[in-house]
């Protein structure tokens, strides 16, 4: 009768650790999703870099031209000033 006293012990021992472990689990998944994880751990997908969106040449010269013409903003209203 001991040993089956023993083993009840060890088993609500083994189902509180578990409950600890999946509520660290949630916070780590929770932590991911906040910080851009793709995934959830253990899903079955494999979680790669990023890809990157490329950017065309047209797009690139629209933003530099925005760039210079604030730049040119800036440097008018200093020179104005002085």
């Amino acid at each position: 009768m001991d040993i089956l006293k023993a083993l009840k012990r060890e088993e609500a021992k083994l189902e509180k650790y578990a409950k600890k472990a999946i509520k660290h689990l949630a916070v780590i998944r929770a932590t991911m999703t906040i910080f851009g994880g793709r995934g959830w751990v253990g899903s079955g997908k494999k979680s790669g870099p990023a890809r990157r969106r490329k950017m065309s040449a047209a797009g690139r010269s629209r933003i530099a031209r925005a760039q210079k013409a604030r730049w040119a903003k800036v440097r008018a209203a200093k020179a104005k000033a002085a």
